[in-house]
């Protein structure tokens, strides 16, 4: 199974992050600062590093400057509230390989993660899910139930996507919404409703289960 380093000082993003990881089939290490953050991913135990710029006691921007330099290869991914152009080049060109700013959609870090580290162990790196009579090629971006194609919008992929990865697990609404809609989603809004209704029509009603007072469910 693949893992991954959350260089991360804000619990709650890294609460969020480490979740999501987990439920697509990651292991997960945490590190609060930088000094921790460079120790641990020069280590060589990590596939890919998410790597925050505003740590303490060293920035990421320093963490990244001593891996690249002591030749640490370890994919490494930006994931910080700074959206600045300068910040966005000198982070790629201090070598990390993705940039990913801050209020995030989970769904497209998750496939970054994948473009940076293969197909692994994981679960969620696999290109194609399969679940019953439903099959979902994840690089390809298509689904069939019972072998006939069905169009999808991006969100109802990424939903989809979720479900079956956590099939027979019931998910509750702020999950969804953590990792199909992103951290920063009004938690209040019907918005999961409406998609998991959606695609119910689409691959059929019976598939995806409401479970009473704690969410849905993929049968």
């Amino acid at each position: 199974m693949r893992s991954i380093l959350i260089a991360e000082d804000d619990p709650h993003i890294t609460s969020f992050v480490r979740r999501g990881l987990r439920a697509a089939g990651y292991e997960t290490a945490e590190a609060a600062d930088g000094h921790t953050a460079l120790l641990m991913a020069r280590s060589g135990m990590f596939d890919l590093v998410l790597l925050d710029i505003g740590l303490g006691v060293m920035d990421g921007f320093d963490v990244l400057a001593n891996l690249r330099g002591e030749g640490v290869a370890t994919p490494v991914i930006i994931l910080t509230a700074r959206d600045s152009v300068i910040d966005t080049v000198r982070g790629l060109e201090s070598g990390a390989n993705d940039y990913v700013t801050k209020p995030f959609q989970f769904a497209e870090l998750i496939a970054r993660v994948r473009l940076r580290i293969g197909d692994g162990e994981g679960r969620a790196a696999g290109p194609v899910l399969t679940h019953g009579e439903v099959r979902v090629d994840v690089r390809a971006r298509t689904v069939t139930v019972e072998g006939d194609m069905r169009e999808l919008t991006s969100r109802e992929f990424a939903l989809l996507e979720v479900f079956l990865q956590n099939a027979g697990q019931v998910l509750s609404r702020d999950q969804l919404i953590g990792h199909v809609w992103g951290m920063d989603f009004d938690p209040a809004s019907n918005v999961v409703d409406v998609y998991v209704r959606a695609l119910r029509g689409k691959i059929g009603v019976d598939r995806i289960e409401t479970v009473r007072g704690a969410g849905y469910r993929f049968r």
